[in-house]
């Protein structure tokens, strides 16, 4: 028995891909394995090649695998784009529809099943992708019954006669597996899952649950890959809690939107992908200027421009730090986990409420979409901080100077009143302003004013700035990362240790203000240090180098294709580090 296998389904999209896997990993999930879901998808609607590939474990992962044991395919060209990516002993299971060829029996078997023709006399050639979810089970020897509790609950609202079809549809597909090609293999036979209940979702539904726990009552947003899920999800569950869900004409809007609703003292926040982040600039710094909280999700994608609407990478760092004009105190925080966008997306409004500044919430297509297996969040570490938000009677004002809204204070976090609330009244304007929020434009109001906000985040206090793994006092290695890309590290440190190279992680999820105190003696004690990033420029590597130094020592491993970090390439990337060193 084996503890781990990889499995990819693919065609045109629009073909019912998606599905096909969602049905496949729900049977899984459910019997208590730990998967990793990732699809490769064309940025439109219907037509152009797409994949679902899905990694099943009996142990928690949260990479994509190096390889492929068994490719489905509904087309040639599902063949010859993932051919390379199966490993010695794989097998294609493909549709006899497209009489498909298999470029190299020496390094994988070809199957090939009636899709197509089994799901037509079945009523409609719409179910082969139930016939493919059959012979791959056959082929794993996973029970069909564990399917028909997930079939009644996609297709019963449609009726029985459907549900049974599709039932049948999975049957079929595995008798005829199990009839032409001997039945379940065993070099892919599953060791028993632990049988443990898990959520199974997407980055971005951790992300809009994280919303809900906060006390979110608003999201205004405009849709984009690959944030659109976030308000997807919000749009079905905020209603229930009483909130809403607005789409806005534009970015602009939504962040506008936000920023008012924020204002009256309801938690609302907006979520894009670079593009929109580009439109919401100026309003990330009317919410810095003006105090008022914000949360934005910046769920990056290939840029620059559309770029590569639907594919990973990191590259909007720097814009998120640095891309407001002015000087605004900001706060940018990198999930690196599903579990870690969730509970970050709830610290993000107690930060955004208790500094009275924007955050960023600094997502990547990888996570925003890679589907995993989750244990369930626990809710008693949720935690509603409000801040300096007045709830108590306040002192009367001189009714021609206001409340000192922006009073000069130590700490630089000034009393926040709501709208309506009495005593309160004081003037809000993205002008330079004196502390009743009055247009001041005198020389040294505006060093007084921005010294005050810029004093704020000098004692953020965030929980964990960085994730640690650090074994070693004076490592070989150092191995830095951000985001989704911490699955991939963490697998190619266990190789690289079992070498017997030194190796320590540090993966940063707090990029602003930047975690220096942290970082400095990781890297000071390293005799090498790796960033490991998805962008052409290096950008978190220079962010390291700007807080902490060790110039001489750093080295970069980029990526930029558009796809995501491999095990594989990280470890051989890190290893040729190592290499090289031993040799100057």
């Amino acid at each position: 028995m084996i503890n781990q296998l990889s499995w990819k389904v693919g065609g045109q999209q629009g073909e019912g891909i998606e599905s096909t896997g969602e049905i496949f990993a729900k049977a899984l999930y459910r019997l208590g394995y730990h998967l990793y879901g990732y699809r490769h998808f064309s940025s439109r609607i219907k037509g152009g090649h797409t994949n679902n590939k899905i990694r099943v474990s009996t142990e928690k992962i949260r990479s994509v695998s190096d390889d492929l044991d068994i490719l489905v395919a509904f087309d040639q060209e599902t063949i010859d784009v993932n051919f390379e990516e199966l490993r010695q002993g794989g097998i294609i299971i493909a549709d006899e529809k497209f009489k498909p060829v298999n470029p190299d029996d020496t390094k994988a078997k070809l199957c090939v099943v009636p899709f197509t023709k089994i799901a037509t006399e079945l009523g409609t050639s719409l179910m082969k992708n139930m016939v493919a979810v059959g012979a791959s089970s056959a082929a794993l020897g996973i029970p069909l019954e564990n399917y028909h509790p997930i079939v009644k609950e996609i297709f019963g609202r449609k009726g029985d006669k459907v549900v049974e079809s599709n039932i049948q549809a999975i049957e079929k597909g595995a008798e005829y597996f199990n009839r032409e090609a001997g039945g379940p293999i065993d070099d892919f036979t599953l060791a028993p899952g632990d049988g443990k209940q898990r959520m199974y979702m997407i980055g971005n539904d951790a992300i809009a649950m994280g919303a809900i726990a906060a006390g979110v009552r608003i999201m205004s947003a405009y849709p984009i890959t690959p944030a659109s899920e976030i308000m997807e999800y919000l749009i079905d569950k905020l209603p229930k809690f009483g909130g809403t869900v607005i789409q806005t004409e534009d970015e602009i809007a939504a962040a506008t939107m936000a920023i008012g609703a924020n204002y009256s003292g309801v938690r609302a926040f907006t979520a894009s992908a670079g593009p929109g982040l580009s439109l919401m600039a100026e309003s990330i710094g009317l919410a810095g200027m003006t105090e008022t909280p914000l949360v934005v999700v910046d769920t990056q994608r290939g840029g620059p421009s559309t770029g590569l609407p639907t594919k990973q990478e990191q590259s909007d760092i720097m814009a998120m730090i640095y891309g407001t004009h002015g000087e605004i105190p900001k706060v940018v925080m990198a999930p690196s986990t599903v579990e870690e966008a969730f509970y970050d997306m709830v610290e993000a409004f107690n930060i955004a409420e208790e500094y009275q500044c924007p955050v960023i919430l600094l997502s990547d297509l990888q996570l925003s979409l890679g589907k995993q297996s989750v244990d369930p969040f626990d809710y008693n570490r949720i935690e509603i901080r409000r801040g300096k938000l007045m709830n108590e009677s306040l002192p009367e004002i001189d009714k021609n100077e206001g409340f000192k809204r922006y009073e000069n204070t130590p700490d630089g976090i000034s009393p926040r009143t709501l709208p309506g609330m009495k005593n309160g009244l004081h003037h809000v304007t993205g002008v330079e302003h004196a502390e009743t929020g009055k247009p001041s434009e005198t020389a040294d109001n505006r060093k007084v004013q921005m010294d005050k906000r810029l004093r704020k985040l000098r004692h953020l206090k965030f929980e964990t700035p960085v994730h640690i793994d650090a074994k070693h006092e004076r490592p070989d290695l150092l191995l830095i990362g951000i985001g989704s890309t911490r699955g991939a590290i963490e697998e190619a440190m266990m190789r690289l240790e079992n070498e017997g190279v030194s190796v320590n992680h540090a993966h940063i999820r707090l990029l602003h203000p930047f975690p220096a105190e942290e970082m400095k003696p990781l890297i000071e004690k390293a005799r090498h240090v790796v960033v490991i990033e998805q962008n052409a420029t290096g950008q978190l590597a220079g962010l390291v180098k700007l807080n902490v130094g060790g110039r001489d020592k750093i080295s970069s491993v980029l990526k930029y294709d558009g796809n995501p970090f491999k095990p594989a390439e990280v470890y051989k990337e890190c290893k040729g580090v190592v290499s090289h060193a031993s040799h100057v």
